[in-house]
């Protein structure tokens, strides 16, 4: 069984991952973690080579995992962006949006300070009009995941109830 779970940045897919992969018992693999184990640091390889490079590498690091053993894949919240990436991930394994309310979406981008590249420098308004900018774009991509939960409430719960779904697939 191959899970891969596809969201917004910010949406909690590494977390419910890697709950996801321990209830299922499946190895984890996010995919920004094995980009930078390739490239350093993103924010830094972003800025020099640019969103292209970037995307290059994340479809060679995805056709990998996607070749590789089952596993729960947490991916980037523009991999499915790149057509042929999500239609390689649609026809590996499951696939699972994890689709968060704005309302809850926007504290957890400002928790977490402003690291992502395409939101690098941003505060207040201008957060908020990138992060709509970015998402208005990937609603539809996302949307043609197997499986849609709102991803509201605990990591451990949310991995329950996709767990559920999955399994009742």
């Amino acid at each position: 069984m191959r899970i891969l779970l596809i969201g917004f940045m910010c949406s909690g897919k590494s977390r419910i991952g890697r709950e996801l992969a321990a209830l299922l018992g499946l190895p984890f693999h996010d995919l920004d973690r094995v980009i930078e184990q390739r490239v350093g640091a993103i924010k830094p390889f972003f800025d020099q080579r640019g969103e292209e490079a970037f995307r290059e590498v994340e479809a060679e690091v995805l056709a990998e995992l996607l070749s590789g053993d089952d596993a729960v894949i947490a991916t980037g919240g523009g991999t499915p962006s790149v057509p042929d990436n999500l239609e390689r991930m649609l026809q590996a394994g499951t696939v699972v949006w994890l689709d968060v309310p704005m309302d809850v979406l926007m504290p957890r981008i400002i928790r977490s300070g402003g690291d992502r590249p395409l939101l690098f420098g941003l505060k207040g308004e201008a957060l908020r009009v990138q992060v709509e900018t970015l998402l208005e774009p990937r609603l539809p991509i996302y949307e043609q995941a197997h499986i849609r939960i709102e991803a509201t409430g605990t990591p451990g719960s949310i991995a329950e109830r996709i767990r559920e779904l999955v399994t009742a697939r």
